[in-house]
């Protein structure tokens, strides 16, 4: 097969923490490039069902499709979904899931999907290449709602000076532009260690593809999907996507917080699903030398009990 264009992120990591063997099923919910899948094929793995939201994804994987020998299955649609898309198929479960959230190389190198500032494109930021871009966003919204999508989804602590500047600068179509306004908001000096606008860039891309929640959703259904025995691998790139997995393995590992008498834990609990097998995996130096966007990123990764899923066990 041939070489993938892109580096996937923690590659070996992921492959190890999955265990997979030959006669395994893996969903890829965020083919991208294809890394992961590849891997997993060229170690001999049974099937593995690759989820992509982004039609050019998709397109360019059927390459890799053609040449897998009816081992790989490319599905145009959220992770969020793959277990209802997967039981349409006759799939009732898996043996592995690995997601490697948030935006893809593939998507970050090309301006015309306007995902980034360091090449000037449209501020579109679509993931599926529908619904509303990011142009419209902030050519429309008002200086509050900009301001908390800012602070909410970057974490950005200069987010209604932002607000306030991309409201004055109205309109703006290209990334380019929308760079400028805000490093100029902020006293942005070439050289400085971080661009300011990456806050920016990143708050407005989450909010549009309903990242956090689409997170969410699909390690509910990456729950629902997984055999007992089964793993579940997820590299995420920022705090707020490493928060929300990490919180939700420790609740479906019964690792939450004691009650206490002002809040005593609920008759009833449900039993754990998944437990942890390892602890969070950074990128080392050589990774970072060969794949420098790998530097902000973190694997967790989880084993399924034989529990039923929260929403099927309450």
């Amino acid at each position: 097969m041939n070489a993938a264009p892109h580096v996937p992120v923690l590659l070996g990591p992921v492959m190890a923490g999955l265990e997979l063997a030959e006669a395994d099923s893996l969903v890829d919910g965020t083919f991208g490039a294809g890394g992961y899948s590849r891997a997993a094929l060229e170690r001999g793995v049974g099937h593995v069902y690759a989820f992509d939201r982004d039609p050019d994804a998709i397109a360019e994987g059927r390459a890799l499709e053609r040449e897998s020998a009816g081992r790989l299955t490319l599905i145009e649609d959220r992770f969020s979904n793959m277990d209802k898309a997967l039981k349409a198929r006759g799939v009732d479960a898996v043996d592995a899931v690995t997601l490697d959230v948030g935006v893809s190389s593939m998507q970050l190198d090309r301006a015309e999907r306007g995902f980034s500032f360091q090449k000037d494109g449209p501020l579109d930021m679509r993931m599926e290449q529908s619904g509303q871009s990011a142009a419209e966003l902030i050519n429309t919204a008002d200086e509050a709602e900009l301001a908390d999508i800012l602070f909410q989804l970057g974490e950005e602590p200069r987010a209604r000076r932002i607000a306030r500047a991309i409201v004055a600068a109205r309109p703006l179509t290209r990334t380019g532009e929308l760079a400028h306004v805000v490093r100029r908001a902020v006293g942005y000096r070439q050289g400085d260690k971080k661009d300011p606008a990456t806050r920016t860039f990143q708050a407005i891309r989450i909010h549009l593809n309903r990242e956090l929640e689409e997170l969410d959703e699909g390690l509910r259904a990456a729950e629902r999907i997984l055999r007992p025995g089964g793993r579940l691998a997820v590299v995420s790139f920022h705090s707020l996507e490493d928060r929300l997995v990490k919180r939700f393995l420790r609740d479906r590992s019964g690792q939450a917080p004691a009650g206490s008498r002002h809040m005593p834990v609920a008759a009833g609990a449900v039993a754990p699903t998944f437990t942890s097998v390892a602890k969070p995996v950074r990128p080392d130096e050589r990774e970072l030398a060969v794949n420098p966007r790998a530097r902000s990123a973190t694997l967790r990764v989880a084993k399924r009990t034989a529990a039923p899923s929260w929403e099927d066990g309450r």
